[in-house]
């Protein structure tokens, strides 16, 4: 019987881990909480209700497909029981790091003093100028990660439920004064809240991401998966977002009053251009 448990930010996560060779059962947080709405407290009803509706109206993924992707798996966070250690396995982005968040305030909702709490976050590589995710690391390198794994105590959970609650109220000005680096145990915190604040939008005028987009689309014809592949290069090179193929799909899919399409090719209408100029 596995004495330890390991929840991972993804499937290619869990895949590289099971070539590692390090022993443990594992489950594989498939939520994206940087989108859509939330509530504070993680995997109560109302919380589970408000990503019911979001992925039926927003993603049209129907209920039971949700429940079999994500909850199911989720929710076997609520019995550790039979566990000596569980051991999260993040990265440094704001995808993870929201997703750090609302998995540690799940965990305190069923904390146990017999259990060990542990992470292991990603980012930051002494023999890398870039910041590092986990798909980066090797199988062979996954032991030393584990080694290096950072105990967690109650008190660091509590104040990853404080970050969870201040980014769900998502009030830009709380956000702006409130210390999320004030913890040493999860250096990523900040990092991904400032990248979060980029999502406002300023004066009237588009948010970071959307601003990005239309100006790709000015800058050359480009087919949807030439946009998608610009916003990728310019996430891993100059952002810490994190996102998916899909997520930057729906922020183009939202910004559809600004441009046209012709051909598979878009391009930018006159709304879209005047926005540009603002």
């Amino acid at each position: 019987m596995n004495t330890s448990v390991h929840i991972l930010n993804g499937d290619s996560t869990a895949e590289i881990l099971k070539e590692s060779g390090i022993s443990g059962d594992l489950i594989v947080w498939r939520e994206m909480l940087s989108e859509g709405p939330v509530s504070p407290t993680v995997g109560n009803d109302e919380f589970w209700g408000l990503r019911y509706g979001y992925f039926e109206s927003e993603l049209k993924i129907n209920k039971i497909a949700y429940y079999d992707t994500a909850i199911k798996e989720l929710i076997k966070i609520e019995d550790l029981s039979s566990y000596k250690e569980v051991v999260l396995w993040f990265e440094y982005d704001l995808f993870c790091q929201v997703n750090l968040m609302a998995l540690c305030t799940y965990l305190l909702n069923h904390y146990s003093k017999s259990l060990n709490y542990y992470l292991v976050c990603v980012g930051k590589d002494k023999d890398s100028e870039s910041l590092l995710t986990l798909s980066d690391y090797a199988p062979t390198t996954y032991q030393k990660l584990y080694d290096e794994r950072i105990k967690l105590s109650r008190h660091d959970l509590l104040f990853a439920r404080e970050c969870w609650e201040q980014y769900v109220e998502n009030d830009i000005s709380k956000l702006k004064k409130y210390n999320f680096g004030k913890n040493s145990k999860f250096n990523y915190f900040q990092l991904a809240v400032s990248q979060h604040l980029k999502r406002f939008p300023e004066n009237g005028k588009l948010n970071q991401i959307d601003t990005k987009i239309l100006e790709t689309i000015q800058k050359k014809k480009s087919t949807k998966r030439d946009i998608i592949k610009e916003l990728l290069f310019w996430q891993r090179n100059e952002t810490v977002y994190g996102f998916g193929d899909l997520q930057y799909e729906m922020y183009l899919d939202r910004l559809h009053l600004f441009y046209e399409i012709k051909n598979d090719t878009y391009y930018l209408n006159d709304k879209g251009r005047n926005i540009l100029t603002k």
